[in-house]
């Protein structure tokens, strides 16, 4: 009988756009050291005030085991998987990263938008931004019983973000609320409605610190 393939790393590569060190600027892990993989490849409809659009479109196809090195190699205890949308590349080789990464130690964070199905065996602490485009939120609504924590990036609209937590049965110590804006005139701007906000309903307030130093710059 014919031996079975092994599904193996060394068999996968991950569509990269970017991997570096930073620090997390917003959300549950806010302020701390952490490094960044950036996948490439999003889901429709895409976000026109997005900051990180060059993840749109094909980035460098990079093999799992030289991802994870690099990664190591960077020695933040952190690391953050998000894109584009990191979920459309579980099956095709994150889900290996991930393994590895876990098997060194190190505490993953994903963040994702909710408009696919996140896998229910990712071990990673799961961070959902939900987008509401075209009148409609785009999420799955399976994603908020998988999902660790929910980030709302607002310019005005309260109802909107406070009835989809309603709706989806959130608790508000899950949810973190941010300003818009790719600019840090844009976010101290709406900041103290959305701090005002946040005191009435008790839900967790969050800067976009990388934004609100260093404006729509890459890498940081």
């Amino acid at each position: 009988m014919r031996e079975k393939h092994q599904d193996s790393p060394r068999d996968r590569t991950l569509d990269v756009t970017e991997i570096f060190a930073s620090i997390q600027g917003e959300g549950p892990f806010m302020g701390r050291p952490a490094s960044f993989v950036r996948l490439s490849g999003c889901v429709e409809p895409l976000c026109p005030w997005c900051d990180t659009k060059h993840a749109w479109g094909p980035g460098d196809a990079i093999p799992v085991n030289q991802v994870a090195d690099t990664v190591r190699n960077l020695g933040n205890d952190l690391v953050v998987i998000t894109g584009g949308e990191p979920f459309l590349q579980w099956a095709s080789g994150l889900n290996h990263l991930e393994d590895q990464l876990l098997k060194k130690g190190l505490t993953v964070q994903y963040e994702t938008s909710g408009k696919v199905l996140i896998p229910a065996e990712v071990k990673g602490v799961k961070v959902c931004s939900p987008k509401h485009l075209d009148g409609r939120w785009h999420y799955i609504q399976k994603n908020s019983n998988r999902a660790d924590y929910f980030k709302f990036v607002v310019k005005d609209d309260f109802k909107g973000v406070e009835g989809f937590v309603k709706d989806q049965g959130l608790g508000a110590n899950r949810v973190w609320i941010m300003p818009l804006g790719d600019h840090g005139e844009d976010q101290l701007a709406l900041s103290p409605d959305i701090w005002a906000f946040c005191v009435k309903k008790r839900f967790n307030f969050s800067p976009r610190l990388h934004t609100l130093f260093f404006n729509n710059k890459q890498g940081v």
